[in-house]
């Protein structure tokens, strides 16, 4: 039976904006390329797990604008149960995007109905993990570290101070190398997930390392939702069992391989394309 996993966290439209360099201050560009893609770190998370097999359910929310069905398309494509995410008085959330020629990226987010999204201890039951982000209030981070019944984890991103019960009770912490910085007491997590970009990851107990895994050679084109991949991948992996060292390959392999194409959600690969990549 797939693991089922409830995440709690953000719904966006991505505004995706192509170019050669990414801007300095008060600089004006001409983009390359424009796109529009569902977005999210929520909702990214929640849809790469369901890709890799999970059972996943959203608890988030929308506005009542033109913007939330295009923002939940690929969501409700996918399975992903959005019982829980409502809709609310203000604007559906949107990111505003640029995408380097070396897939580096600047980000701003407009959080709209992200900062509406609440939690009730039903919409978590049963579930075998909670996963949650920071683009969503603080009330709605410790809600779920509260009310998950079994595995909860935290991707600490964006970065900004997390109350130390959230902390306290997360089973597993995903941050980057700056976010391990920027969170204070993270580094004192029981379990932390630090991701390195292109040299890959190391997985730290107790603040020790056990495990270290580098992704496979690809050729990146946008690394927005590569550490949201990353994030669902690692979880689910230590769902199914599976070694610190192996699960933090194939998280390492699903961020690699979402950079490898353009847009958040569009790029999140399957468990068939993961299990091809690891199998070379």
């Amino acid at each position: 039976m797939a693991p089922s996993i409830t995440v709690v966290g953000s719904v966006n439209l991505d505004l995706l904006a192509g170019v050669r360099a990414l801007p300095r201050p008060g600089e004006t560009l001409t983009a390359t390329r424009f796109d529009r893609a569902p977005g999210g770190k929520g909702a990214n998370q929640a849809l790469a797990a369901r890709r890799l097999g999970a059972e996943v359910s959203l608890v988030g929310a929308v506005g009542a604008d033109a913007s939330a069905e295009p923002a939940l398309a690929l969501l409700r494509e996918a399975g992903v149960d959005l019982t829980h995410v409502s809709t609310v008085d203000d604007a559906t959330g949107t990111a505003l995007i640029e995408v380097d020629e070396s897939a580096d990226t600047t980000i701003v987010v407009v959080p709209g109905a992200n900062a509406h999204v609440t939690v009730h201890p039903g919409q978590l039951a049963g579930a075998d993990a909670v996963l949650t982000v920071l683009e969503v209030p603080e009330r709605a981070v410790v809600a779920a570290a509260e009310h998950a019944p079994n595995f909860f984890a935290l991707n600490a991103a964006p970065a900004r101070p997390v109350p130390q019960a959230v902390l306290d009770r997360a089973d597993l912490v995903v941050v980057n190398r700056e976010e391990y910085e920027g969170v204070p007491g993270v580094d004192r997590v029981r379990t932390v997930a630090v991701t390195l970009g292109a040299e890959g990851a190391v997985l730290l107990r107790e603040g020790r390392e056990v495990a270290r895994a580098t992704p496979p050679t690809v050729r990146a084109v946008d690394g927005t939702a590569a550490g949201d991949a990353f994030t669902a991948a690692l979880v689910l992996g230590l769902l199914e069992g599976r070694e610190d060292e192996e699960a933090l390959r194939r998280a390492c392999a699903v961020g690699a391989l979402t950079a490898t194409r353009h847009g958040a959600q569009p790029s999140l690969p399957t468990l068939a394309e993961v299990e091809e990549v690891l199998a070379r």
